[in-house]
């Protein structure tokens, strides 16, 4: 049979164009499974917390069954962060994935992240202001943080650390891990076991007013148990004596010196930063300039980035590259405190002022609580 060019032609175009949509078909393919990959890797993490929550649910209405109303109602320390955090969690937990869709082909181009332990950890406290910092913080490009508490140096320690680096997201060199859990401050066993994981951690401590923290704390706890005692009934051991009850985790926590000495055993002073929570809310772009200048970052986060919102009285937060609407934390943030009785809330000042001086001198810095 002779050869014919145009027989020839005729066969090969048609080859070669079928060849061209192949090779798109399977690199559209690659990153299609890849994603999917992703996506899987980050939801493999998802059970444990789902799974702990309902767990802890399960034996908190056992306990609440077998106990009187007044030590459960007292009996918050070990749960303090269950109550507000399962609705937080969700909260970032669609943000992260929302994340994991805008990094999925930056991640897939730049094969050197990895997930790492945390260099910096948001300490405490519980309810002084850690979800609004963390949030702050995640506006920079050179931070990533898990969105979730971990608990992992409080209730989860025996997983161990291959555990805990899996829940991190994953970042690049010159990129900073960090995770918030609030609990940690107030814990004794943590600080120990931080400095065992890396003596270089930094640690950042949300404090504020300890009157004004614990009731919030109470706030916060009568929304989702509102058959719970009177906050001048959990306050006091005894009302008419006016001793105060420092085995409430509400009233426990505000002795923020006391806690802090465990931690001194530890670390140094400057590896410690203490974020005003009122400052926080009053100047965000000050208080923020503070905390990058801690971490070793640029001041990215400043002004631009904050719009004060009356309603809910603390600043939401704006992307001006994108012009983007404002956003403001959760429903959860900015409930109605109730009124206390003002010779309570006296009291409770005169308890706290020895433990704010104390913790004035131990800082180097004057709250102005008094």
């Amino acid at each position: 049979m002779e050869y014919s060019p145009i027989l020839h032609n005729l066969y090969v175009v048609p080859s070669s164009h079928v060849k061209n949509k192949l090779f798109v078909f399977c690199i559209m393919l690659s990153l299609w499974v890849y994603m999917i990959y992703c996506c899987v890797g980050y939801c493999s993490t998802m059970p444990n917390l789902a799974y702990g929550s309902v767990n802890r649910h399960e034996n908190d209405s056992e306990v609440d069954n077998q106990e009187s109303s007044l030590r459960a109602s007292r009996d918050l320390l070990n749960n303090e962060n269950d109550l507000d955090s399962r609705g937080e969690e969700w909260d970032e937990i669609r943000g992260e994935a929302k994340t994991l869709d805008d990094n999925a082909m930056s991640g897939f181009l730049n094969e050197s992240e990895s997930k790492k332990l945390p260099q910096a950890i948001i300490i405490g406290v519980k309810k002084g202001g850690t979800r609004a910092l963390l949030e702050f913080l995640r506006l920079h490009p050179d931070i990533r943080a898990v969105g979730a508490e971990p608990h992992f140096f409080d209730r989860n320690y025996d997983k161990g650390l291959k555990w805990y680096r899996e829940l991190m997201p994953k970042s690049s060199e010159g990129q900073l891990t960090m995770e918030k859990t609030p609990s940690y401050y107030v814990t004794k066993e943590v600080p120990a076991r931080i400095y065992t994981m890396s003596k270089d951690t930094k640690l950042i401590v949300v404090v504020r007013d300890p009157v004004t923290r614990a009731i919030s704390d109470y706030t916060q706890t009568r929304s989702k148990k509102p058959d719970i005692l009177s906050f001048e009934s959990l306050t006091f051991k005894n009302l008419s004596a006016g001793l105060i009850d420092t085995t409430w985790s509400a009233v426990q926590i505000g002795m923020y010196a006391k806690h802090l000495e465990r931690w001194l055993q530890y670390f140094p002073t400057e590896q410690l930063l203490f974020v005003s929570g009122e400052r926080l809310i009053s100047d965000p772009a000050g208080e923020m300039a503070r905390v990058q200048d801690f971490l070793g970052l640029r001041r990215v986060v400043t002004e631009k980035h904050f719009h004060f919102n009356p309603a809910k009285g603390f600043p939401c937060l704006k992307r001006p590259e994108v012009n983007s609407k404002p956003h403001c934390l959760g429903k959860t943030k900015g409930r109605t405190h109730p009124n206390i009785d003002p010779e309570v809330v006296k009291r409770l000042r005169d308890f706290y002022k020895p433990f704010n001086s104390k913790f004035y001198q131990m800082t180097g810095h004057d709250f102005g609580w008094d």
